[in-house]
């Protein structure tokens, strides 16, 4: 085989938390040590741009974890703090799962304008009416307790 005991998508994910900027150095550095050249994306962002999107990716994650969290506080202490807090939470997960779909999938300028705008008018819409539900009727607690409560 080769003398390298790594696998492809193992340097990829390498390479995207790695400080290297240049795939050709990256390529040489993996012909040298591998004895084969495998496909490298280019640096997508560097400096603040990478820190931000370091920031990002860490705020999905603390965001699914008190998802997780909410989830029981929402069964034993129902209340107005924890319906709103729900409806904020579940769309931002929402917006931020549907702009990655966007991200991988819409290309071309104008597409990704219209899809973007989109996802805003749709996660607005979704986290007014949650919240008009939380105010006008039981809220998202009650309301899914009362879908297990027959």
């Amino acid at each position: 085989m080769n003398g390298c005991d790594v696998e492809p998508t193992q340097l990829l994910i390498f390479y995207h938390h790695s400080s290297y900027c240049s795939a050709a150095a990256l390529q040489r550095d993996l012909a040298a040590v591998c004895g084969w050249i495998t496909h490298v994306l280019p640096c997508s962002a560097a400096g603040s741009d990478s820190k931000a999107a370091s920031l990002h990716w860490t705020a999905e994650r603390v965001l699914s974890i008190a998802l997780l969290a909410l989830g029981p506080v929402a069964y034993f202490s129902p209340g107005p703090f924890i319906d709103y807090s729900l409806a904020a939470a579940l769309t931002l997960h929402g917006h931020w799962g549907l702009g990655q779909v966007l991200t991988d999938y819409v290309h071309g300028d104008t597409k990704v304008k219209l899809a973007s705008a989109g996802l805003f008018v749709l996660s607005t819409v979704t986290f007014a009416g949650l919240c008009y539900f939380n105010y006008n009727d039981v809220g998202i607690c009650n309301a899914i307790a009362l879908l297990y409560s027959k």
